[in-house]
């Protein structure tokens, strides 16, 4: 294997359990937002708005991966050129 295909692969780890990672962040978190509004639903325009807050949170992080991924894919700043 060569480098070429070690930072191919690795800019796929990275995108890939990122993804997973947020998705099961949100998802979770999505399940629990529905249980604490049947719970109290007083309290529903509340939990909502951290229930937003947090997924762009999450998704930031997941943005944030993204981009590492394509500075290594497109720039990589390992390769002595």
């Amino acid at each position: 294997m060569t480098d070429l295909s070690f930072i191919a692969l690795s800019c796929g780890l990275i995108i890939g359990l990122g993804a997973i990672g947020a998705c099961l962040g949100i998802a979770i978190m999505g399940g629990k937002y529905l249980e604490a509004a049947a719970r109290q639903p007083e309290l529903i325009n509340v939990l909502q708005t951290k229930v937003f807050l947090l997924a762009g949170l999450i998704d930031a992080a997941f943005l944030i991966g993204v981009g590492i991924a394509m500075l290594f894919a497109f720039a990589n700043p390992f390769i002595i050129r």
